[in-house]
């Protein structure tokens, strides 16, 4: 309807087709070319196609359901890892993250905890000839090293 609105005025010379564009949130080649669409084949024309076909890579249906009734029937509890490596023995041909991705969005297997940190944040340990910092910060092992005390000033 709001497209609608704004050919109307453009229609009647209220608005140039670069403040309709703006209206509607496009830029004015987008909205020339929706005003051909529209032209053509009314309101049906702006809808955009792509959004209703599915796929060429997408797995079938059949594939998709017989993977959930598999590893419901004979591999249950099993973790995803050693699943997969069954699967792709048999002959299965989709990648580890599809098999995966699947099966959590059937819920067979539930989705694992993220890990924890890898290390330990701390701070790092002062080590004889290190830089000064970014900062100018003067740590006492530096000044130290080089042969300065701190009370020399």
């Amino acid at each position: 309807m709001r497209f609608e609105e704004v050919y109307g005025g453009w229609q009647r010379s209220r608005l140039s087709q670069e403040e309709a564009a703006e209206i509607l949130g496009v830029c004015s080649r987008t909205f020339r070319r929706q005003i051909c669409r529209y032209e053509e084949n009314g309101m049906e024309g702006l809808n955009d196609k792509r959004l209703t076909q599915a796929s060429h890579r997408r797995a079938p249906v059949d594939e998709v359901m017989g993977l959930g009734e598999r590893y419901s029937a004979k591999y249950h509890g099993w973790n995803v890892k050693h699943f997969y490596s069954w699967y792709s023995r048999e002959g299965g041909k989709r990648s580890y993250t599809w098999v995966k991705n699947t099966l959590q969005g059937q819920g067979l297997v539930i989705k694992s905890k993220k890990k924890g940190s890898h290390r330990q944040k701390r701070e790092r340990r002062p080590l004889p000839g290190m830089m000064i910092h970014q900062d100018g910060s003067d740590h006492e092992w530096v000044l130290a090293k080089m042969g300065f005390n701190r009370n020399d000033g």
